[in-house]
């Protein structure tokens, strides 16, 4: 089926940040074929026509780090110190969980990411066959990674021989919707040795790769004073650095390592609500993105921030470097929107995706301003990115297909989806 799109304000969220008011975006076999100022003549040209007139149409969100079933923990452990966090209240709920909950749990994430206008994401944990199942049935596009952790030589290479066959099984599956990469942890769950024989691993398949790094100054001041480098500097030596590695958080960082980070090309993705709430510290996003590092944007798991809104995540990116920098002028609305979209797809591995121009995957969403938040209008995106919320998301297309339709997403169950989560939270917290 074709489509068209008709008289919105399109976002394209491309190097020039522009709109496109009173446009149009056409849609055939999965791709944008038109993309300008609207014309009559154009409706006879596709099966379908929406009118969208009062609406924003922008790319799909890129929620470039999540650990997507850990929705199945959200509200469960609040207001504690990231390893107190983890390993006393996280870990253990986790080795209860099953492959069942893990894939109810997924569902549930892209169930919220959907509505909240989320079109790909990426995610570390286990049990990601089942994840993977519920990516396919959700019609997201994702990049799937089994996380790692291990001594090497301690039995521990099952992980990595589980990695290698949801690679075999899924990568490229979905018509190409899901990717799969290698997972390592951190530096503080994996030995010196394992993460060069995961680097090792990962060259040979040619899998990208993600891994938490230098979350907070403990996980770095512990790395230093065991391996005497940063863990940035211990990831490089071990061979994990590429531009094909996904960093997540990269909030204690010094000029050598954001040297390397750069000099790697390596994307970093950063997470401002969960950083916050677990007071991990506030990264040097800005100076990063001004060496030209590729910054991405993710909410992190729905335990630790505790949802997956990519608009509320934007506002908070944006406001954080303002305040820690004291800079009204700090990542400002297009480099924030461009976080949320552009470098996200770009860091995960999808690069047709994350901007509007012909040729491209047609994956949109259509965000409602004719909501009195959004008035009077000056600036759409200014509007989207300091005033809108999730619940303006009206309508959600990947691939050219409609995956949600005002407001109801067609390829989910969510009565029952919610229903299961309840239930096996249930079993987990009694």
């Amino acid at each position: 089926m074709s489509l068209l799109l008709k008289d919105g304000c399109i976002i394209t969220c491309d190097e020039a940040g522009s709109v496109i008011k009173q446009g149009a975006i056409g849609i055939k076999e999965g791709l944008i074929d038109y993309l300008g100022t609207y014309r009559e003549d154009l409706d006879e040209k596709y099966n379908r026509v929406i009118d969208v007139k009062g609406k924003a149409i922008m790319p799909g969100f890129v929620n470039a780090h999540n650990h997507g079933a850990m929705t199945m923990f959200r509200n469960y452990a609040d207001d504690l110190k990231l390893m107190d966090w983890l390993f006393n209240k996280i870990f253990p709920l986790e080795d209860k969980l099953t492959a069942e909950g893990a894939y109810w749990g997924s569902s549930l994430a892209m169930l919220e990411m959907i509505k909240g206008g989320t079109t790909a994401y990426c995610d570390m944990y286990m049990f990601m066959d089942k994840t993977a199942e519920a990516v396919m049935q959700s019609g997201m596009k994702a990049s799937l990674g089994r996380g790692l952790q291990g001594e090497s030589g301690e039995g521990m290479d099952y992980r990595i021989s589980e990695a290698l066959e949801l690679y075999k099984v899924f990568h490229k599956s979905g018509n190409g919707r899901i990717r799969v990469n290698l997972a390592p942890h951190s530096v503080y769950t994996c030995s010196p040795a394992y993460l060069e024989k995961v680097a090792k691993t990962a060259e040979e398949i040619g899998a990208s790769v993600q891994i938490h790094l230098s979350e907070t100054g403990d996980e770095v001041r512990n790395c230093v004073e065991k391996y005497k480098m940063s863990p940035v500097k211990l990831i490089d030596k071990a061979g994990l650095l590429n531009e094909r590695t996904i960093a997540a958080h990269c909030v204690a960082v010094d000029d050598e390592d954001m040297e390397i980070l750069k000099t790697r090309k390596v994307n970093v993705v950063h997470n401002p609500s969960s950083n916050m709430k677990l007071a991990s510290g506030a990264a040097p996003i800005k100076a990063m993105a001004d060496m030209g590092i590729n910054i991405a944007l993710g909410t992190d798991g729905a335990s630790s921030n505790n949802n997956l809104d990519m608009l509320e995540e934007m506002r908070t990116a944006t406001y954080l470097q303002k305040v820690f920098l004291k800079d009204p002028t700090a990542i400002p609305v297009d480099q924030v929107l461009a976080m949320a979209t552009v470098n996200g797809a770009r860091a995960l591995g999808f690069n047709n995706t994350g901007e509007i121009r012909e040729g491209m995957a047609a994956d949109l969403i259509i965000i409602n301003t004719e909501k009195p938040w959004y008035y009077p209008k000056y600036n759409t995106k200014s509007a989207i990115v300091y005033s809108g919320n999730s619940t303006d998301v009206e309508c959600v297309i990947i691939g050219g297909r409609i995956i949600m339709e005002k407001g109801e997403i067609l390829t989910l169950d969510e009565e029952k989806i919610l229903y299961e989560v309840q239930r096996i939270a249930e079993k987990l917290s009694s």
